[in-house]
């Protein structure tokens, strides 16, 4: 009896060492059948150009929605509202895209990064500025907005979160204090860092007298840092005597630059009145903007992509596409800064 069920047993091990190879191959499926390349997901492209049947056809990307937020102004510099989708066309990289989403007027949160010059050579103007940021903000922010309020000299220092409670505003400008030199660049950088995470609309203004002489990082990682926020820069720049040969005029010519490529628009101030114009015109382009976003239709390996938008020729109210100007940030960033 022993003798048979060890027998049993013996038969059953050969069995199962005859089925194994059988059973593997189920488990593991053929390297050249359907099931070698995964069915492409919406966050996967597919290679047209690779052969039938590759493996390596099928590419990860991740394709995010590209949001660009626009300003458009007829001949004498006032925004114009009444624009469709059908009037705007979009590029990247000079290649047509098809816009996914479009809105007038974006009812989206606003951030706003308020930074002030505080550096001795803004000391006389600093009244003026104080006072007609403080009426900026009652003028501009809803419940659903924020501002940061920072000021700037040799160091760089957030005096309020972001609120809608101009009480907290007030009291943050109140604190303000007179410094030394100029951290321009660390101002630019860290007000787009505070404004990365924050959803919706980023926008800083900058109220300077444009000059630069302490900071720790350049004008490029300002710049970046600025893009990848994707934060639209005003800047209002104090100038007593506009033409004043002695003045520096570098930090002048950066702060125009980067208000350009960010989509955003520079002004000279000399006086309260013109400290209150800029406000006023900033507050109307910031009702007035558009929303343009797309899907990108290629793939690019570009560190950095261009992006343009243009009028529609033959627009009903404007047929003259000269007769406005488009600004928009210059394009974005597809990797992070190391």
């Amino acid at each position: 009896m022993f003798s048979a069920f060890v027998r049993a047993l013996v038969l059953a091990a050969i069995a199962l060492s005859v089925m194994a190879p059988s059973l593997a191959a189920q488990a593991v499926p053929s390297r050249s059948g359907p099931s070698a390349v995964p069915t492409p997901a919406p966050s996967q492209a597919v290679d047209q150009n690779a052969p039938a049947g590759d493996a390596s056809a099928t590419i990860r990307v991740n394709v995010k929605l590209v949001n660009v937020f626009a300003t458009v102004t007829d001949s004498s510099g006032a925004p114009v509202a009444s624009l469709k989708q059908d009037d705007f066309q979009i590029f990247e990289d000079g290649v047509p895209q098809k816009i996914a989403t479009f809105t007038r007027e974006s009812e989206l949160p606003l951030s706003v990064v308020l930074a002030i010059d505080t550096s001795l050579s803004t000391k006389s103007d600093q009244k003026l500025e104080l006072e007609s940021a403080r009426r900026f903000t009652k003028a501009i922010l809803r419940p659903i907005d924020g501002a940061s309020l920072f000021e700037f000299s040799e160091i760089v220092d957030q005096l309020t979160p972001f609120t809608s409670d101009v009480r907290v505003i007030d009291k943050g400008i109140s604190r303000v204090r007179t410094g030394a030199a100029t951290a321009l660049y660390d101002m630019l950088y860290l007000g787009s860092d505070a404004l990365m995470p924050r959803r919706g609309r980023k926008v800083m203004v900058v109220i300077t007298d444009g000059g630069d002489t302490v900071s720790k990082v350049t004008y490029q990682e300002a710049v970046r840092e600025a893009q990848q926020a994707e934060v639209i820069v005003y800047s209002i720049i104090i100038v007593p005597i506009e033409n004043d040969a002695g003045r520096d005029i570098g930090g002048e010519h950066a702060l125009i630059q980067l208000s350009r490529d960010t989509g955003g628009k520079y002004y000279y101030a000399s006086g309260l009145d013109q400290l209150d114009a800029a406000f006023q015109k900033i507050s109307q382009e910031l009702r007035t903007q558009y929303l343009i976003a797309y899907y990108p239709a290629r793939l690019s390996d570009s560190e950095f992509r261009k992006i343009d938008i243009k009028i529609t020729p033959g627009t009903p109210d404007y047929p003259n596409p000269a007769d406005l100007q488009v600004r928009h940030r210059a394009g974005y960033y597809t990797m992070p800064s190391k």
